[in-house]
């Protein structure tokens, strides 16, 4: 998979996109990062790539020529690929996306900055994606968010597709709690079918605390997801063992 991103800060993705499992993938061909300098397409001796708004207020906002011309020029550098602002406004960035986008050959991520795009830029995007209900002095945090969301979906950018598919929200749902050794800390033990190696009874457990700890810390996420009979009588009958504990 190819990511081109275009930025006013390329110099702030040079370490980060190096480390873990991304810098692995990048050195085996698994996933290309290419950023682009919009400063290269401002206008006059300056490179001017902001002005004020019309109507007044503070800050300065992105113009359109310059980000316009460079996103033409990105788009004939590769495959066919969507064109992915990163503003307030866009949609939520949520694991069944990240899937979507993964599906890609290529993708293009533009970092907004300074108070946003001119509204005329708005038309060169095919998507408005936003990674929460906060402000950022850019795209470029978002931007990282994105790519390694999406990268953890490539095959091989994981060691194992299993663990990928037991992340947080792959399947709609939180992770289970996890232990490690020792088995005992402070008091505090871990759960004993979790150490009897009988992997039938240590799967349902784990579905069961992901069902019970999804609805517990993201009631929101537990409303939203597709729940078979079966898991709902799973989960009362560990709110009845809970009671009883």
């Amino acid at each position: 998979m190819r990511v081109d991103i275009v930025t006013l800060l390329p110099g702030v993705f040079d370490k980060i996109f190096d480390e873990s499992v991304l810098g692995s993938a990048i050195r085996n061909g698994l996933i290309e990062i290419v950023v682009h300098q919009l400063r290269e397409y401002g206008d006059g001796r300056h490179r001017t790539v902001d002005d004020t708004p019309f109507g007044g207020g503070p800050g300065m906002v992105l113009k359109p020529a310059p980000l316009v011309a460079c996103l033409r020029d990105v788009r004939r550098l590769g495959s066919s690929a969507p064109v992915i602002g990163l503003t307030p406004q866009g949609l939520p960035l949520d694991q069944t996306l990240v899937k979507e986008l993964a599906g890609f050959e290529r993708i293009i991520l533009v970092c907004g900055r300074y108070e946003g795009f001119d509204e005329r830029i708005v038309h060169e995007f095919d998507l408005q994606l936003s990674i929460g209900d906060y402000v950022l002095t850019g795209g470029e945090i978002a931007a990282m968010a994105v790519v390694d969301a999406v990268s953890r979906m490539i095959p091989g950018t994981v060691g194992s597709h299993e663990s990928v598919e037991q992340d947080s929200f792959y399947e709609g749902l939180l992770d289970h709690p996890q232990y490690t050794r020792p088995a005992a800390w402070e008091g505090l033990k871990v759960p004993k079918v979790l150490q009897d190696g009988n992997h039938a009874h240590i799967e349902k457990f784990r579905h069961c605390r992901s069902l019970l700890t999804t609805a517990v810390s993201r009631p929101d996420v537990f409303a939203a997801a597709n729940l078979s009979e079966k898991d709902r009588e799973a989960l009362q009958s560990l709110l009845l063992s809970e009671q009883k504990n």
